[in-house]
């Protein structure tokens, strides 16, 4: 089992001067105890105009300071949107390329699409056609990553000529690619192309059971088709995190951010808005303890339930718990002393395992992955008299003309 810390930057009205600053500030923080812990992953999300909701707009430079502040923890785009309407795939090529050679080799590249009218409707995105663009994109994006020079393209999202994308990524041949996913027919779509399952929802283990086994019967099946140059079998859940020796003060702490985050996270796709003006904060203050649900957070607790939590997801075949720790109006104090407990008391009773189990599985996995490589629609490099010349000028385009 591997754990990582994920972050939204979530900031709550009413806003302060400096809020944002604070906000962005203590994250980075928390992301350099948490390396020091031996915690293995952060991710950071890419959002757009979500009022409240998430200030991670650009998660690229974000993540760039971690790599530059940071030892070993893995830095993950959780998710980077990949449609061409938000990123040219030729810029994420060199951004995710870019922060894998300055983090020396710890990117990771979740892939997603947006769900919310404000992100799709302000970037001018058709929303039947998302999850298509989608994954257009992220399939020559790989390519980029590998292919010298890229060949170029003609698809339904985008074209572009041949060109050589630099830099080249670190890792061989590009760093592991996931999918964001919310529900069944998503894991399903993760493991048909080969993509780690970035499950940003909350199941129970009965659920996690069942997506892990529907995922890696895929995985094990003619119907895995890389995406990518490489195939990443895994599967990471989000849980909601506050640790405290006490269960009630752990629960104080933690549990209204926890329901905040999953208020907001229906309201944003069920509410109507008007930009400038949101009420997230103030509608969920209002709704709650009246008319929200009562929502178990089994991620919030002492060590021991944490522990016991985690191992009930570890025996149904998850590989990586991410940990909801900055949401709604959770206190940085508060997040950094859960850290720490989690690093002293819960984190060395599954890192004994842990190196056993992965290479058990990887083991039993790599005949499917080879087999699943072999049925991969590779794009054919060009052999170099095919590249074509790039004319300096309109006078020197005219001369190949001839």
């Amino acid at each position: 089992m591997r754990f990582g810390v994920f972050y939204e930057l979530q900031l709550p009205k009413p806003w302060s001067d400096g809020a944002e600053h604070r906000l962005v500030h203590e994250a980075l923080e928390q992301v350099r105890l948490a390396d020091r812990l031996g915690i293995h992953h952060a991710w950071a999300v890419e959002h757009h105009f979500l009022e409240e909701y998430s200030h991670c707009s650009a998660s690229d430079v974000f993540l760039s300071a971690l790599a530059a502040s940071t030892r070993d923890i893995r830095l993950g785009f959780g998710i980077r949107q990949v449609i061409p309407h938000y990123n040219h795939p030729a810029r994420t090529a060199e951004s995710v390329a870019m922060l894998d050679l300055i983090s020396s080799g710890r990117v990771e590249f979740g892939i997603g699409e947006g769900a919310t009218r404000l992100e799709l409707h302000g970037f001018g995105i058709p929303a039947k056609e998302k999850q298509a663009l989608s994954l257009e994109s992220a399939e020559q994006i790989a390519n980029m990553m590998v292919l010298e020079p890229y060949p170029g393209y003609e698809g339904k999202g985008f074209s572009m000529p041949c060109r050589n994308v630099i830099p080249k990524p670190l890792q061989k041949p590009h760093p592991p690619m996931w999918l964001a996913c919310t529900n069944r027919k998503t894991i399903e779509t993760a493991a048909r192309n080969g993509l780690g399952a970035l499950a940003f929802t909350f199941v129970d283990p009965e659920e996690a059971k069942a997506w892990s086994d529907i995922y890696y019967g895929i995985i094990r099946s003619e119907e895995c088709v890389p995406i990518g140059h490489r195939v990443n079998a895994n599967i990471a859940l989000v849980a909601g995190f506050s640790l405290h020796r006490d269960a009630e003060e752990a629960r104080r702490r933690g549990e209204d951010g926890f329901a905040f985050f999953r208020y907001a996270i229906n309201a944003l796709v069920a509410n109507d808005a008007r930009p400038g003006y949101s009420t997230l904060w103030e509608e969920y203050e209002t709704l709650k303890g009246r008319d929200l649900p009562t929502i178990a957070a089994p991620g919030i607790g002492t060590p021991e339930q944490l522990t016991r939590h985690i191992e009930e997801f570890e025996a149904v075949g998850v590989d990586q718990i991410i940990f909801l720790q900055q949401g709604g109006k959770n206190r940085h104090e508060h997040i950094c002393e859960s850290l720490e407990l989690f690093g002293a008391e819960v984190l060395p009773r599954f890192e004994e395992r842990r190196a056993r189990r992965e290479a058990e599985k990887a083991e039993a996995l790599e005949p499917y992955l080879e087999q699943a490589l072999r049925r991969k629609r590779w794009m054919a490099p060009l052999a170099e008299e095919d590249v074509p010349v790039v004319p300096a000028s309109r006078e020197r385009e005219a001369y190949y003309r001839k």
